[in-house]
């Protein structure tokens, strides 16, 4: 029996670091695949580490959310299922170990390099701020989280010596408001009257509003993306004009969120609706396998 419950709890723990968010931590590579860096190992390892380090400081970050959103978790219809809204893990234990991830996670980016020690910092910062305050305040919280995702990018680039593309960081920066303000739609759809109490931001959000924002910032990825690959700098980098091939399978991606958002009731949390639906997996394995194909020189 003891061993059991051991088990439980062990799971208990794994589940307070939110696992399945760390996909969210492949945006670190993004500089690595667009920079064609993939072909230094040295620059491979430090880009995998760095996107480690991440994973242990945005677990710490998720623990302490939760802490502070303990209460509020309880009402929600399906976050009052997480450790410690329902009660299997403690205040005390939950602390301990955020302070356990927080330190073995910034640690690890100081040894990887002073730059993604400080763009950690600067992630740890941000988000104490956005658990805290930011929140709660209308745009600026979806601007946060799209901050999150930047300083995942830099620190893939800038952190291990990766000069970043102006490109990619205005590409990855609309995608990021773009799922960001989607997920506002689905909790607003979702919560529905229990909103307001557990989120009091969504009050300030309209259906309308958030419509209007996310049809503009889909419209953003697509030309954004569209011209980073017509771009003569990317065509000289990557000595291919045929990235524009890709852009079909972004923009299939990105309507077929969308479907999903307004009539199946889905596209709640990105980091797990992507595998979730068949369309959107091919649509971002078809494009990440063909721009895999053409960054690598085959069509040269």
């Amino acid at each position: 029996m003891k061993s059991m419950e051991k088990k439980s709890y062990m799971l208990s723990m794994l589940s307070l670091m939110r696992p399945g968010q760390w996909i969210k931590n492949i945006f670190v590579f993004t500089g690595v695949i667009f920079a064609k860096a993939f072909e230094v190992p040295q620059l491979l390892l430090e880009a995998s580490l760095t996107a480690f380090a991440f994973c242990l400081v945005s677990s710490a970050v998720y623990i302490f959310n939760d802490i502070i959103d303990k209460e509020s978790d309880k009402i929600h219809p399906e976050k009052k299922n997480r450790p410690l809204a329902s009660g299997r893990i403690s205040f005390f234990s939950a602390g301990i170990f955020d302070v356990f991830l927080l330190i073995s996670g910034l640690l690890l980016g100081f040894f990887i390099s002073g730059k993604v020690f400080l763009i950690l910092i600067l992630y740890v910062i941000l988000n104490l701020l956005y658990c805290l305050q930011l929140k709660q305040v209308v745009i600026l919280d979806v601007f946060c989280i799209a901050t999150g995702f930047m300083l995942r990018i830099l620190a893939g680039t800038w952190g291990i010596g990766i000069p970043p593309s102006k490109w990619l960081l205005l590409c990855g920066l609309m995608i990021t408001l773009f799922l960001g303000f989607t997920k506002r739609r689905a909790e607003s759809a979702i919560l529905q009257e229990s909103g307001a109490q557990h989120r009091k931001v969504l009050q300030n959000y309209g259906d309308t509003f958030l419509d209007q924002i996310i049809a503009i910032c889909a419209c953003c990825v697509i030309i954004g993306y569209s011209l980073y690959t017509m771009s003569p700098e990317t065509i000289a980098i990557h000595k291919t004009d045929n990235l524009i091939y890709t852009v079909p399978f972004v923009i299939y991606a990105l309507f077929r969120y969308m479907y999903l958002l307004y009539h199946e009731k889905g596209a709640g949390d990105p980091s797990t609706d992507i595998f979730k639906d068949r369309h959107i997996l091919f649509s971002v394995f078809a494009w990440a396998a063909l721009s895999m194909y053409l960054l690598s020189g085959h069509t040269q």
